[in-house]
């Protein structure tokens, strides 16, 4: 009876240790699963707000679809974000870019995002809730303003702007990167992304010299720039 009780006592699955393993296992595929879930439901939303957005703002949005992720850290790549107190992001849209940013932002860091659509700049506020964090409801033509405001005074180390530069009026583009340039700390850089090569020309106007690069894993492909600031008048 003894060596009975001592083989029925170490068969697998009968020990409360196996039980336990058996309901941490079920328990972490249950969360997997409701974080897939809560994944793939926060991205229907996203680009359901997008689709709303290049509806009624098509010249605000400048693309069909949202940017990957993969050509959303090609471009951050181009700058380093541990060295950065004070960062400014042109365009925070459905936040593709600005979860990235938070992502690699110091501690201590501090994040301006301008979105002009009250819409935009509510879900992202929300979403990501950070202490590090402000998402503006205004023109990033005010940067600078802003800056003074929220950083007291501190101009950005990095710049980052999916701003449609190529379906804006000549105007409007002037005076965008125009403010990015005043909102640069000399030696800043600034990174756009954009879906056409021909914003080019303007970045060199008011930077100087430009780095370029393709990120091919997005639809369609991306042109990168980065654009550092002489702390000079260029334009």
């Amino acid at each position: 009876m003894a060596g009975k009780c001592s083989r029925r006592a170490w068969s697998p699955g009968r020990t409360s240790g196996g039980r336990v393993g058996d309901h941490r296992r079920r328990d972490q595929l249950q969360n997997a699963g409701r974080k897939d879930i809560a994944e793939v439901t926060e991205s229907l939303k996203r680009r359901a707000l997008f689709a709303r957005t290049m509806l009624t703002h098509p010249r605000q949005v400048g693309a069909v679809w949202p940017t990957s992720r993969p050509a959303v850290n090609d471009l951050l790549d181009l700058a380093d974000f541990r060295e950065a107190r004070t960062v400014v992001e042109f365009g925070a849209g459905t936040g593709v870019y600005t979860r990235e940013i938070l992502n690699r932002l110091r501690p201590d860091g501090r994040l301006l995002s301008f979105e002009l659509d009250g819409d935009l700049a509510s879900a992202v506020s929300a979403r990501l809730a950070d202490s590090r964090m402000r998402v503006i409801n205004d023109s990033a033509e005010l940067a600078t303003r802003y800056l003074e405001e929220y950083a007291g005074g501190k101009r950005a180390d990095i710049l980052v702007s999916s701003v449609p530069f190529t379906s804006l009026p000549a105007e409007t583009r002037d005076g965008l990167l125009d403010a990015a340039r005043e909102a640069l700390r000399p030696g800043g850089r600034m990174l756009v992304l954009q879906y056409s090569n021909s914003v080019l020309s303007d970045l060199e106007r008011f930077f100087g010299p430009v780095r370029r690069r393709i990120s091919p894993v997005n639809l369609p492909p991306a042109f990168l720039f980065a654009c550092d600031n002489p702390g000079a008048d260029h334009s």
